[in-house]
């Protein structure tokens, strides 16, 4: 059985992704369940989020290139070899990192034409698209990972169709805003498209024994984020926006007509997160998930409430993520 390699994306920047993909995996470690994290944003903020600064150093040497995602993928990339084991960091028992280094956005081109080449039926051209994949499989193999959750970058271009392409399923965070309805647009028919080019393009492969991936990339949900909430109801000027998105998700990115419910009753929208405030810049400089969050780290009184809501809130999206992709949260905890 394919495990779940579950990607975050939205072309669309400043809805809270990186942290999504954060806290996912922390609350998945918490639930004894394996994840792997895998950073193939080139601006690599998740790994920022998991690495303490000094331990940065190492990862990203002034001379040469550390153990990153890009030291592995680099030999294909320069034509001296192929994709290295996958570069894991334990972060805990049941979680790992494979991190991300700003590098990797020297290779747009690159991604840009293997892409074209795969039509030719060249060797090379199918392991540069299929690295990815194949470093996540690694990693999940080694880390005996139940799910892998990848954070990719923000934008519509030639690395993240690689690391679309390498994923089984897409979450898509978003904003109730303008900028939001407008990259929903954009996305579902982009991700048809990859899916549909790269189908058209496994029938050239001529290495039958190469580990390529199905490039499903299923969308399963939307995660609407940010929002600010008076009396236990969204503000009016956000929730103008948040009525717009059901039909844009079920037009734009399923491809499905028909009417669509009210966003309190859409079956695609994974989970509403409202806006933690100032619990989100005490979580940074502890080093820790909002949920997790103790007096300690200053989260008194009031605070602790709006923890305690946090973990709630970060469980149940978990489990609703894993109930779609097939993941047995007991099962994986269980055999943990």
């Amino acid at each position: 059985m394919t495990l779940p390699v579950v990607a975050l994306f939205n072309s669309k920047g400043g809805v809270g992704k990186t942290l999504l993909v954060y806290h996912l995996a922390w609350m998945y470690a918490e639930l004894g369940v394996r994840v792997l994290a895998v950073d193939l944003d080139p601006q690599a903020n998740l790994t920022t989020a998991f690495i303490e600064e000094d331990d940065l150093i190492a990862l990203w040497p002034d001379e040469g290139h550390g153990p990153t995602v890009y030291g592995s993928i680099r030999p294909l990339l320069r034509g001296i070899g192929d994709v290295a084991a996958a570069p894991l960091i334990a972060l805990d028992d049941q979680l790992a990192l494979l991190p991300g280094d700003l590098a990797l956005s020297q290779f747009e081109d690159e991604f840009s034409n293997q892409w074209l080449d795969c039509l030719e039926g060249k060797e090379r051209a199918f392991r540069v698209i299929s690295a990815f994949h194949r470093l996540i499989a690694d990693g999940i193999r080694r880390c005996r990972a139940d799910i892998a959750l990848v954070d990719v970058g923000s934008n519509l271009g030639a690395i993240n169709r690689a690391a679309l392409v390498a994923a089984t399923h897409v979450v898509v965070p978003l904003a109730p805003d303008l900028f939001s309805l407008q990259g929903l647009r954009n996305l579902g028919p982009t991700l048809r498209r990859w899916r549909g080019e790269w189908q058209a393009r496994l029938p050239h492969n001529l290495d039958a024994e190469l580990e390529l991936p199905a490039g499903r990339m299923s969308p399963i949900g939307y995660v609407l984020q940010q929002h600010g909430v008076r009396r236990g109801q969204p503000v009016v000027a956000y929730r103008r926006w948040m009525q717009r998105i059901p039909p844009v998700y079920r037009k734009d990115v399923l491809d499905e007509g028909g009417e669509a419910p009210p966003i309190d009753d859409d079956p695609n929208c994974l989970a509403q997160l409202k806006h933690y405030r100032s619990l989100a810049p005490m979580a940074l400089d502890a080093r820790k998930p909002v949920f997790a969050l103790k007096p300690a780290d200053g989260a008194f009184g009031g605070h602790q409430k709006a923890v305690q809501h946090a973990h709630r809130d970060f469980a149940e999206l978990a489990t609703t993520i894993a109930e779609r992709v097939g993941t047995n949260l007991r099962a994986a905890s269980a055999s943990a």
